[in-house]
């Protein structure tokens, strides 16, 4: 049963591999047809680079680092935010920048929370 599992995770990364590729490649086509480049493709490109990172990474360790999803959708965000055209309410751009201060700040946390400062006072505090 746990080699099935293993075996559908596989098929199901290649597959969200493929379609990102294939998202990248409309994006370029997308960007070549306008003849413009915009910063929200350029948003937009990281977070399928942020994707395939992500996909990279479970390949490589069997595992996903949280930090990924975090940088997603702090980047989606702000590609939300630059897409906005028209200011319909001022408190809808304070809202979403408190929503990427939030996810910088959680992903500050979980980077924190493996540097040797913080291990070396608990191995102290278990050896006391």
């Amino acid at each position: 049963m746990t080699k099935n599992i293993e075996y559908l995770e596989k098929i199901l990364i290649l597959l969200i591999i493929g379609c990102t590729i294939i998202a990248i490649g409309i994006e370029f086509i997308s960007m070549f047809n306008k003849f413009s480049i915009d910063l929200a493709d350029i948003l937009l490109l990281f977070i399928y680079l942020e994707i395939l990172a992500m996909c990279r990474n479970f390949i490589k360790y069997n595992e996903i680092r949280m930090s990924y999803p975090l940088l997603i959708a702090m980047t989606a965000l702000a590609r939300t935010i630059i897409m906005q055209k028209d200011l319909t309410d001022a408190s809808t751009y304070v809202y979403e920048a408190v929503a990427i201060l939030i996810i910088a700040i959680a992903i500050i946390v979980l980077r924190v929370r493996h540097l040797d400062i913080l291990n070396r006072n608990i191995s102290k505090k278990i050896d006391e």
